[in-house]
């Protein structure tokens, strides 16, 4: 945690030698969040610092985006070849992101996580570039940008980060290694009691178990 700590305080002081200007061609890029099939999660919150040391705390929070079919037809090893944007909102009056931090509860084990994903200039310039795309639903030729991050968490403690765009394909940005939060859930204010599991993904894990290493 002190490390954390010492990392975010760095980003924060280098960010703000930053100008107040936009670096983006584009008004606001978007923060969203998925997970494996059945493995649920509640994000308690994701914090983001912007290059110009801009705090915007709980930037997005509650259910990530799952897909839970009945009758365990469901597939939640590996990610698929295109991952969606997720569940998620704009950060308006952000300019881009230097460090994501993301606290949520692993519903399947139960378990709380925290993780910091750091953005490097060279995703920040990505996220700059405008692409020629074409687009299905509009059936025409456009300059597209991948103005998204979107971020997959999986049980285990595993987040992935992707970019992409409305009509392009996503770049893989990240893989971190989240670290247990000692508190426990909401900081330790719940007595140790995460949110409850559905009782669909309840049903799937009781008879396959949690598919760890495919992540």
């Amino acid at each position: 945690m002190k490390i954390h700590l010492a990392l975010l305080i760095s980003l924060l002081l280098s960010g703000c030698a930053i100008g107040a200007g936009k670096s983006m061609p584009y008004e606001a890029w978007r923060l969203g969040f998925g997970a494996p099939a059945y493995m649920e999660v509640w994000i308690e919150t994701a914090d983001v610092v912007d290059i110009q040391g801009h705090i915007f705390k709980r930037a997005m929070a509650g259910i990530a985006s799952i897909q839970t079919p009945a009758n365990n037809r469901g597939n939640p090893r590996g990610w698929p070849k295109r991952p969606g944007w997720g569940k998620g909102k704009y950060v308006m009056n952000a300019d881009l992101p230097r460090l994501i931090y993301v606290r949520w509860q692993s519903l399947v084990e139960p378990q709380t996580y925290e993780a910091y994903i750091e953005i490097p200039e060279s995703v920040r310039a990505i996220m700059r570039k405008g692409e020629k795309a074409y687009c299905n639903a509009d059936d025409k030729w456009i300059t597209d940008y991948r103005k998204a991050i979107g971020i997959g968490l999986a049980p285990g403690g595993i987040a992935k980060a992707w970019v992409l765009g409305p009509c392009l394909p996503p770049i893989e940005i990240a893989r971190v290694e989240a670290t247990v939060d000692p508190r426990g859930p909401y900081e330790g204010k719940s007595g140790g009691r995460h949110r409850p599991l559905s009782g669909i993904s309840k049903a799937y894990i009781e008879q396959f178990g949690i598919p760890y290493g495919s992540w």
